[in-house]
């Protein structure tokens, strides 16, 4: 499993690297859109099983469901306003994304109506919708929205470094030396000692970075960043776990060996995305 993890982590490093310094924002907000793509079928792959988990009596209106199309109409919805919601980044308009929030909700509830009208599924049905976009293109959105802003391009490197320095260290310190459990029901394998583990990377990396790349950042502002970012992908991975934990399989997908599916690979970075843009719009700035 550690191999794999390796080998399928140094693979991908070159072509991060250069989609993110080579390849420009238009590309970057591309593949941004395939990402979200992608992590919304698994996502819906996952509520679906959640449904056959938790009540046989929902399990019914979901093959009522299923008989009228709505599962493809509502992920239709998805992935077209998903894909909307990051081009409404690339080009910084933020009063479109919520536009794009508003008419989703609207239009998945208008589809609710329609095929759920004589059984009470729509509405669970579009909360998930909802919950969908919110989550994922709109949180990944931001990452757009940083790498169109001044300096983005550093920025990019400056997340994902301190992201995936807490979720290494966080993984192998808790695998190793781990004894006190974390969040037992939604992931018994995170520990106490890999989360602390995990903070105490993102900030020696945090401020290593900072160090030689981004020197004018406030030092006092910066430590906050480097934990805020930690604690919210630690959340984010947390996130992901629950739904997992609620739909009983143990990866969202098989895309990446060692490291699960796509979801698997940037649960923490949806809920990092946005606190370092708050940070970097609204406090360094």
């Amino acid at each position: 499993m550690h191999l794999k993890r390796w080998i399928t982590g140094l693979t991908a490093l070159p072509f991060l690297f250069l989609l993110i310094s080579k390849g420009g924002t238009q590309l970057f907000a591309l593949v941004v859109s395939m990402v979200s793509t992608i992590a919304l079928w698994e996502y819906f792959h996952l509520v679906s099983k959640t449904d056959e988990n938790a009540r046989p009596a929902f399990t019914e209106v979901s093959k009522v469901a299923k008989k009228k199309n709505s599962p493809s109409g509502f992920q239709f919805l998805s992935f077209l306003t998903g894909f909307a919601m990051i081009w409404a980044a690339y080009i910084l308009s933020l009063k479109l994304m919520v536009g794009l929030i508003t008419w989703n909700f609207l239009l998945s509830g208008f589809i609710s109506v329609k095929w759920f009208k004589n059984n009470s599924g729509g509405s669970e049905s579009v909360f998930k919708q909802v919950l969908a976009i919110i989550y994922i293109p709109l949180l990944l959105s931001y990452l757009v929205l940083i790498r169109n802003s001044s300096g983005g391009m550093i920025w990019i490197f400056f997340i994902l470094c301190i992201v995936f320095a807490g979720d290494t260290g966080a993984y192998y310190v808790g695998s190793y030396l781990g004894r006190h459990k974390l969040c037992p029901f939604v992931s018994p394998g995170k520990t106490v000692e890999g989360s602390i583990a995990g903070l105490a990377l993102n900030l020696g990396v945090g401020a290593l970075f900072k160090w030689y790349f981004l020197p004018s950042l406030p030092w006092g502002p910066s430590i906050l960043l480097f934990l805020s970012i930690g604690i919210a992908a630690q959340m984010g991975d947390l996130f992901e776990s629950t739904l997992k934990r609620v739909s009983n399989v143990k990866d969202s997908g098989i895309l990446f060996p060692g490291h699960g599916g796509m979801l698997d690979r940037v649960d923490a970075l949806i809920f990092a995305a946005p606190v370092a843009y708050l940070f970097k719009t609204y406090i360094f700035n």
